[in-house]
């Protein structure tokens, strides 16, 4: 009877111990909750560089999933159980990513999702500065869309401290770059722990007067899509403000969602047909969507990369103002192999008077 009395006691005590540190936990996290203004000043330059309006403008747009999710992986959000791969492959995909980016520093302007600085599932390294440093860029911005000091998810091996954000490079400084914040959140305690997204807006002067607005922006992945909805309204308000004060304006990055009229021609790959999708009719006709739809931009990761199986789609594009002329864009296939997604890279012209 004594020995069972200790057990139980024991018991009590450790069930004590996991709620205190459960509420610990939702009370650190709600002291230390990144709560980001709707606007935040990341960058304000007195003297930029004036833009030629008739020069062609090269952009790539890539989500390298914070170096960790490779064609090996699956990842627990969506189904699988891991978060990270081991140190070495970790850093094979840190490597491969820079070096791609390096093949491709010729390019203008370069919009990057998931970019880890020190974080757990990263091992604690600065991809920001790691990948500023490898393309020599002139410029170089961050937005902040996820920080949170210890997410405690999947309770096998938590993911831990996140601390990751959106970026632009290139070699041209904006006159400024500006985080916006995305509205829409999910419920309480589970916000907490969830990204802060947001939309990271560089402005550039023309010689014609107007304004070259670049929008890197990364939407919600995992709700049901009343956020994603809602944040897009956000984003159709501030894009047709912006539009009708005659700048050009190119927006791209990681939608989380198909452009219209989506329809793919990728042929060896399995199509991903429960992907949300934009409807038409979200801007007026006169918008153009630029995206490729002969590779897949983005795998699933519920379990590792497989192209006979693993359902594809494309969520990578970019979505272009009336007076953007022509374009070309293609999606590299990389394989998946260092990232869930593959770069877009993104040529146009803007229009310019008498077009």
């Amino acid at each position: 009877m004594y020995t069972v009395k200790k057990i139980l006691k024991a018991v009590i005590i450790l069930i004590i111990v996991l709620w205190v540190a459960f509420f610990g936990i939702i009370l650190y996290a709600v002291i230390t909750d990144y709560k980001p203004a709707e606007k935040i000043s990341i960058e304000e330059n007195r003297t930029p560089v004036i833009l030629n309006e008739s020069d062609e403008i090269s952009l790539m747009t890539w989500n390298i999933g914070y170096c960790g999710l490779d064609d090996k992986m699956d990842f627990f959000y969506d189904g699988g159980t891991r978060v990270r791969p081991s140190r070495e492959a970790y850093e094979a995909n840190l490597e491969a990513v820079t070096a791609f980016l390096k093949e491709n520093d010729t390019l203008d302007f370069i919009f990057l999702q998931e970019t880890d600085r020190k974080s757990k599932r990263s091992y604690k390294t600065d991809q920001f500065d790691i990948i500023k440093k490898k393309l020599n860029a002139g410029s170089s911005q961050f937005a902040i869309n996820y920080d949170v000091f210890f997410v405690p998810v999947p309770p096998s091996d938590p993911m831990g401290k996140v601390f990751s954000g959106i970026a632009i490079y290139g070699q041209t400084a904006p006159s400024t770059s500006d985080r916006y914040a995305f509205p829409g959140t999910y419920g309480f305690p589970k916000q907490l722990f969830m990204l802060d997204r947001c939309f990271l807006v560089n402005r550039y002067p023309l010689e014609n007067g107007k304004e070259l607005i670049l929008v890197n922006t990364h939407n919600e992945a995992f709700d049901p899509g009343n956020i994603r909805k809602e944040q897009m309204e956000y984003l159709k308000g501030f894009l047709l403000d912006e539009y009708s004060k005659g700048n050009y304006i190119i927006a791209g990055g990681d939608w989380n969602q198909t452009p219209p009229d989506f329809k793919p021609q990728f042929g060896k790959n399995k199509v991903n047909t429960s992907q949300m999708a934009l409807q038409d009719g979200y801007l007026p006709a006169e918008w153009k969507w630029g995206f490729d739809s002969t590779v897949p931009s983005n795998r699933t990761v519920t379990t590792a990369y497989n192209p006979e199986v693993t359902a594809t789609t494309v969520i990578d594009f970019f979505l272009l103002s009336p007076n953007i002329g022509e374009f070309s864009v293609r999606c590299i296939d990389l394989g998946f192999k260092n990232s869930d997604h593959n770069p877009v890279i993104m040529k146009v012209k803007l229009k310019t008077a008498g077009q």
